[in-house]
């Protein structure tokens, strides 16, 4: 069996947040393969701890995606200050018989791990609006996505998620939990929270999703942020008024532009635009919010607290709605001038949004925690959910499929996380031990 379809069979998806299936990465035929372990989300530590104690796993995983897609390097990128990182990293790759593999580092900004950023700052080479690395002879893959490559070509299946819980909790820490691990449980291994109120995300403060703590962790979650209910993350994330605010109060100071890290890169997106169209109750322009990564710098930076990332989403939404698909594909010839004096270190986001007070280390333990029941969702991916091939009563192994991608779908398998009894199967299957 090839490396496409173990990896297929293992349910392996990116990492990194997109889920995309990676099984559908690997058939594809590039010139160099990038191993993103920027982290760029503020608070999270998972992805350089992994790199530092699991570097076998991440230069196997890296060596296997060049073989796979007949690449003529692999490049691991990663932010200079990992220096745990890239000592294990460069003491494994010393290892190697054949020398394409190498280590690229990058500065300490955000957002150092969006595709369209890495790929520039590794190659030189600029993603074309609305396209893939792909597009430029390249794949990227999260630094976990390789180790569970190198995983499924070993035969273990993606049943544990390694993320790191930090924000207002007793004891941060990075650790791995079975896919489907209640959000509860997952706070309650930190010690809890000292908050008598506090607001969960799925994710870093940056593009992290507010969740319910009896939502489960899936392949993708990288980390747990425990926040104050009036904090200044909360209230982006949340606030319910956004388009009626930028109808009202957008003054076009054009800011939102002028750091957004597409335009910065060439691309025509000019996020003020959006919003004059939005205050105007025009479609014009509004196609440009294709181009936007949500990276959610535009918030950081509106002087009158306006929130141009959710007039993105919401424009987004409509446009799908209404049927209408990017128009946007033009290879920007070169780069904005400013793009170096623009880049925005990651103290100044934390100290923006009042979060300097949680970036405290988050320990890794190999501790293996009593998770008694998982509630494991069939849709961990990009494209559609996966089909459960259990029913209440069955009794399970750890690492057994469970649910199996739909003929001819993009989807990805789903394999049980701990031992037990399936007691509920809905958008979810549930397995208590």
């Amino acid at each position: 069996m090839n490396i496409v379809e173990l990896v297929k069979n293992a349910g392996v998806v990116g990492a990194g947040g997109a889920g995309f299936p990676t099984h559908i990465k690997l058939s594809a035929k590039v010139d160099t393969v990038i191993a993103n372990g920027a982290e760029c989300e503020p608070l999270l530590r998972c992805d350089q701890q992994m790199m530092a104690l699991y570097a076998e796993r991440v230069v196997r995983g890296i060596q296997l995606v060049v073989e796979s897609t007949g690449a003529k390097n692999g490049i691991i990128a990663l932010k200079e200050k990992y220096h745990k990182a890239t000592e294990s990293l460069e003491r494994e790759i010393s290892k190697l018989s054949q020398k394409n593999i190498s280590i690229f580092h990058l500065g300490n900004f955000y957002p150092a791990g969006d595709e369209f950023v890495l790929v520039y700052e590794v190659t030189g080479k600029i993603i074309p609006e609305g396209g893939l690395p792909l597009d430029v002879g390249l794949v990227v893959d999260n630094v976990v996505t390789l180790m569970n490559i190198a995983n499924a070509v070993d035969g273990k299946p993606v049943t544990d998620r390694p993320l790191t819980v930090c924000g207002s909790v007793k004891n941060p820490l990075t650790a791995f939990f079975p896919v489907g691990t209640l959000i509860s449980e997952v706070i309650k291994f930190a010690g809890g929270s000292p908050l008598a109120e506090y607001t969960v995300l799925d994710g870093g403060p940056m593009m992290g999703t507010i969740v319910p703590e009896n939502a489960s962790i899936t392949k993708k979650t990288s980390g747990i942020l425990v926040l104050p209910s009036d904090s200044e993350v909360v209230y982006q994330k949340s606030n319910k008024h956004a388009v009626k605010q930028i109808k009202s109060a957008c003054e076009q100071c054009q800011d939102c532009t002028e750091i957004c890290p597409r335009f910065l890169l060439g691309h025509g997106l000019e996020c003020h635009k959006i919003q004059r169209s939005t205050s105007a109750g025009l479609q014009d322009n509004i196609t440009m919010a294709f181009m936007c990564c949500e990276c959610g710098l535009c918030d950081w930076v509106c002087p009158v607290k306006l929130l141009p990332r959710r007039i993105n989403q919401e424009s987004k939404k409509l446009l799908f709605k209404q049927g209408i698909k990017n128009p946007h594909h033009k290879t920007p010839p070169a780069v904005h001038p400013m793009r170096e004096y623009r880049r925005v270190p990651i103290e100044r986001v934390l100290g923006r949004l009042d979060l300097i007070k949680y970036d405290k280390p988050a320990p890794f333990t190999d501790k293996k925690f009593d998770i008694s029941e998982v509630k494991i969702p069939l849709r961990q991916n990009a494209g559609v959910s996966a089909e459960a091939i259990v029913k209440v009563g069955d009794v399970v192994k750890k690492g057994q499929l469970i649910a199996k991608i739909p003929e001819g779908k993009l989807s990805a398998n789903i394999h049980a996380s701990i031992d037990g009894k399936v007691t509920e199967v809905s958008n979810f299957i549930k397995i208590e031990r």
